[in-house]
């Protein structure tokens, strides 16, 4: 995340900037508000933090001028001031601030209200991003959107499960099984790229048809990758693309498109792959019946430590119940599961 920060002290300046670096922050400095909007004219920055008070352009107008401009996405702004009169705070919000910071500037304080910036500006741009990507392959293909409702709910169950897990807890972190909900629908973006007649061919594929089929994973890692390198503060975007690229490996690396094997696989990776292979295996297809849940269960329980993790098949069996919750939930007016 790079930040700008404005101030025409330089004590200041350095002192704020230099507590935000030590955060692990990228910052720019500008000693002006007009300088502030030339930095911001050629570089991404989302997040301002800019003193109040400044000669020809205040922090106050500086704001005024950000909402008022267009500067490829909404830019955060947060002033730094020494106001502390009830209708100061009103002034501020209406010209555009979005936080406001007391003098003297007490470094937690203000790295809190920047995780606080950082959090709402990856909503923003995540919520946009994953339904208009999603909604893109949806487009392709007229099963896909019941399938994407059931695999990101699957993925949610395995990846709620795993977060309870002891020894998991601290690397997956809280907020992980919802960024699994968020993410998991752009496992198959990929296939906005496969030709139609090989992706909408009602039947099973030539062997020379599922190799382009198979360029799925690569295809959507990349348009995702694309994607993160332009907006780097959307931290959702790695999941989504480490997602796309391996759904499809196999826990004994005998899948693609890298053939990692294990621990390699990134965790959701792991989990989307159960998840759609469930799914799989219990809808029905004009080259095949909806296997029942016993029998999509026995597949996946055969599988463990092959196709799938075993951890993964441990959690499958804990949260089973679940899954024929989820199942029944999103069943397709069209498409008759089997009991």
């Amino acid at each position: 995340m790079r930040l700008l920060v404005v101030d025409d002290d330089e004590i200041t300046l350095e002192m704020v900037s230099a507590m935000l670096q030590r955060r692990g922050y990228l910052v720019d400095t500008a000693t002006g508000g007009k300088e502030a909007l030339e930095i911001l004219a050629g570089r991404c920055h989302r997040i301002v933090i800019s003193d109040w008070e400044m000669p020809e352009l205040s922090g106050l107008q500086l704001c005024e001028s950000i909402r008022a401009g267009s500067f490829g996405g909404y830019v955060y702004t947060i002033l730094v001031t020494g106001r502390n009169k009830t209708g100061d705070s009103v002034t501020g919000l209406n010209a555009g601030a979005d936080d406001f910071i007391s003098k003297p500037v007490d470094p937690d304080q203000l790295a809190a209200r920047v995780r606080i910036a950082e959090r709402i500006l990856s909503f923003q741009t995540q919520d946009v991003t994953i339904f208009a990507l999603a909604k893109l392959a949806e487009s392709r293909d007229p099963e896909t959107g019941a399938h994407l409702e059931r695999v990101r709910s699957y993925s949610r169950v395995l990846a709620d499960h795993l977060v309870s897990l002891p020894g998991l807890q601290k690397e997956l972190g809280p907020g992980y099984a919802n960024l699994m909900f968020q993410t998991s629908p752009l496992h198959d973006i990929g296939k906005v790229g496969i030709p139609d007649h090989v992706l909408l061919k009602p039947g099973r594929l030539s062997d020379e048809e599922f190799e382009i089929m198979k360029a799925h994973a690569e295809l959507g890692a990349r348009t995702l990758d694309a994607a993160l390198k332009e907006h780097p503060e959307a931290s959702f975007l790695q999941m989504a693309r480490d997602i796309a690229l391996t759904h499809h490996e196999r826990w004994d690396g005998t899948g693609y498109p890298n053939g990692l094997a294990g621990q390699a696989i990134p965790m959701c990776g792991r989990v989307v792959a159960l998840a759609d292979v469930y799914d799989a295996l219990t809808s029905k297809r004009v080259y095949k019946d909806a296997f029942s849940h016993s029998i999509a269960a026995a597949i996946i329980r055969k599988d463990s430590g092959s196709h799938f993790a075993p951890q993964l098949v441990d959690a499958f069996n804990a949260t089973e119940q679940l899954f024929t919750d989820i199942r029944a939930r999103y069943r397709e007016n069209d498409v008759e599961l089997a009991a």
